[in-house]
């Protein structure tokens, strides 16, 4: 399976898990992470675009690759990407290289798909 693949069944099949539970305080933080993400005073891209380079800085790789997924789906460009790469590295020091270097594979996945759709 692919990476791609395999982090999005993954991620929905144990969000699936989480949300059955019924914890109040789980659903309510989820749904807060989901009306951040809406289209507001910023755009839906630059939120994500935020998003990418707080988890660099985070150092949150599962996080990374959501938000490079939504990158690329809401029509962010490679040069937009590497820019917010450059940011997070400035920001999160080199600590966040190896990060750097895995979310660079997981971009250039997302775009051979999309190449290949």
């Amino acid at each position: 399976m692919n990476p791609i693949d395999e982090f999005n069944e993954y991620r929905a099949k144990m969000n699936e898990k989480i949300l059955s539970a019924d914890n109040k305080v789980l659903k309510r933080i989820f749904n807060l992470d989901t009306n951040a993400f809406a289209e507001g005073a910023l755009d839906v891209k630059s939120k994500e675009l935020i998003g990418l380079a707080c988890s660099m800085v985070m150092r949150c790789d599962d996080c990374v690759r959501y938000h490079l997924g939504k990158c690329m789906e809401v029509g962010a460009s490679r040069k937009e990407v590497f820019e917010v790469f450059s940011i997070a590295n400035l920001i999160g020091g080199t600590i966040v290289i190896p990060h750097l270097r895995r979310a660079v594979e997981y971009w250039e996945a997302l775009e051979e798909r999309q190449s290949d759709d």
